[in-house]
């Protein structure tokens, strides 16, 4: 049965699982922060735009560990692609990433977070907002992954 959901195996998956959470962990027990990436994109805008929401205190003030965080999780991704030698191929169109990327920044900013902030550091902490929040992204994930198949969207 793994085999129908995971053609490749799952070491990749539990290795790259681990890999998060210690990093996550490590994140938020030496400095206390959460290690989520939605606010991100809204504190590298603070270095660039005058606006007062992209200049508020908390944007400005986490804004250099936040780029840096995002730099390490793109330096991993090239390392594991370096190390492996696996070369990543999608049959979507530039403009349907595009797309996909600015539904999931729109969702994340609406839930107040992502899916590493609420899945792995929310639930770490037993937050309910957070657990509802996952719910919410299972259960949206589940219907969409239907509707696709259901209208024969390989």
């Amino acid at each position: 049965m793994l085999d129908e959901f995971f053609p490749r195996g799952v070491i990749h998956y539990l290795l790259g699982g681990l890999l998060i959470g210690s990093g996550i962990s490590v994140l938020f027990l030496l400095t206390g922060l959460i290690g989520g990436t939605s606010t991100f994109f809204s504190s590298t805008l603070s270095f660039v735009s005058s606006q007062p929401f992209f200049q508020q205190h908390r944007l400005v003030a986490s804004r250099l560990w936040r780029l840096v965080y995002a730099l390490g999780l793109m330096i991993g991704a090239g390392l594991y692609f370096a190390a492996s030698g696996e070369a990543w191929v999608t049959q979507v169109s530039h403009g349907q990433l595009l797309l996909g990327g600015l539904l999931i920044g729109f969702g994340a900013r609406l839930a107040k977070g992502c899916t590493a902030g609420h899945g792995i550091c929310g639930l770490a902490s037993l937050q309910l907002p957070s657990v509802l929040a996952v719910i919410t992204f299972l259960l949206t994930a589940i219907a969409v992954a239907q509707l696709v198949q259901f209208i024969g969207v390989g």
